[in-house]
């Protein structure tokens, strides 16, 4: 009869102890709160019609001198990255400049081109051999460090972001070697 008493004075004990567990579970299971997202690239934004004024000035004027170049043959139009690769390259470059205390991260695009003999591994399709590329580079502020008199106190001053050569580069784009008929996308 002893035992009957004992379990009936830790139910209520058990009880919190269980809806504790449960409570502190469901706490652990909850989605961290989201860095909060700048809209400061909407004062950037143009319209697609701007867009078009863009595109047909590089084919009136630099992408004519490239094709005539390469024997009358164009060179790729566009480049292609999927919204996760993005994202997912975006997050690498904070966490990394986080990790590596290096502010204003930020990224640099870059031209290139594919050299004929390039790895085929180093693109996203072999064909893309001999035809111009970009490829994404992070920055993050340059800061200088200069010695003054006054109580030898060091000031800092920032010029335009710097490469951050500890990081790795982003390529491997979808790009658009032209068909040989004139039926390229045009944005």
């Amino acid at each position: 009869m002893k035992t009957t008493i004992l379990f009936k004075n830790l139910r209520p004990l058990f009880a919190v102890l269980i809806l504790s567990f449960c409570m502190l579970s469901c706490t652990r299971c909850s989605e961290p709160p989201k860095e909060p997202v700048s809209d400061s690239y909407k004062k950037k934004l143009i319209s697609y019609r701007e867009g078009r004024v863009l595109y047909d000035e590089y084919s009136r004027t630099n992408n004519a001198i490239l094709t005539k170049y390469r024997n009358g043959e164009p060179d790729s139009r566009w480049y292609w990255f999927s919204v996760e690769d993005m994202e997912g390259y975006l997050h690498y470059v904070k966490e990394t400049a986080r990790k590596q205390k290096l502010k204003n991260p930020g990224i640099r695009i870059y031209m290139g081109k594919y050299p004929m003999n390039h790895p085929k591994g180093k693109m996203a399709k072999p064909e893309y051999a001999g035809y111009q590329t970009i490829f994404i580079v992070p920055t993050a502020q340059n800061r200088k460090s200069e010695s003054t008199t006054t109580m030898s106190r060091t000031v800092t001053s920032t010029d335009e972001n710097k490469n951050v050569t500890e990081m790795e580069v982003l390529n491997m784009t979808n790009l658009a070697p032209p068909p040989k008929v004139s039926t390229v996308e045009n944005p």
